[in-house]
């Protein structure tokens, strides 16, 4: 009878064991499931990456040139807009040159890939020995030209009401990419206006100007063919 009590204890004792081991695995499998979940949402809310001409992800801390969709003019570069010498723009190249090279900095500094619709500082590299920032900023309205030009001399990084002129995105159009300034990420609360970066003609200077008229062009990476 004894022997027969200890055998169902034991039986009792196991299936409580297996059923405790049991309670464990499915919490792991829905912890898994979470998490996994989480990634992959997270992943896939992330903007797509922006693409160089051959394909490749454009990444930071990489130099890259800007072609123009439209080959009868050349890329970007910094030209002296003013009566003097460091006094620069952006400006679009006449014929079809390379340009300048250009970096591209985002707002998280920590990431290495470089996405559409994202804030980012643009930098550009000429051959003017200046000591102002060659980061491109928004200048305020011109109402002699109706225009808001794009120049250089803004803040690297440091998001906020401060730098408010100095963040532009990349977003896909067409066949190739624009330039956009729309910099709501960075000053949720700053009264901004959203518009395409484009070029207009202005003293025999093709400028960048904010424009109802996209800038269209792709990248490519320094030192490729």
């Amino acid at each position: 009878m004894q022997n027969s009590i200890d055998a169902s204890q034991n039986k009792i004792s196991l299936l409580l064991t297996n059923f405790q081991k049991m309670k464990k695995n499915i919490l792991l499998i829905l912890l898994l499931a979470i998490f996994t979940n989480s990634w992959l949402s997270k992943a896939s809310s992330a903007p797509e990456p922006v693409l160089d001409i051959n394909g490749k992800i454009l990444r930071t801390h990489t130099m890259y040139y800007i072609v123009p969709l439209n080959r009868e003019n050349g890329g970007l570069a910094v030209e002296t807009i003013g009566n003097e010498t460091c006094q620069l723009g952006v400006v679009e190249e006449k014929y079809d040159e390379n340009g300048n090279i250009l970096e591209f900095i985002p707002v998280d500094k920590k990431k290495g890939v470089i996405r559409v619709s994202t804030d980012l500082n643009v930098a550009i590299f000429s051959a003017y020995e200046c000591r102002q920032s060659t980061v491109w900023k928004l200048e305020e309205y011109d109402p002699s030209t109706g225009k808001y030009f794009v120049n250089v001399g803004g803040v690297d990084g440091n998001p906020g009401p401060q730098t408010i002129r100095n963040w532009f995105k990349i977003e896909k159009y067409g066949h190739g990419y624009k330039f956009v300034y729309c910099p709501f990420s960075v000053c949720s609360y700053c009264k901004v206006i959203c518009k395409d970066v484009g070029v207009d003609m202005v003293n025999g200077q093709r400028r960048l100007v904010l424009s109802d008229v996209p800038f269209v062009f792709n990248f490519k990476r320094q030192f490729t063919s």
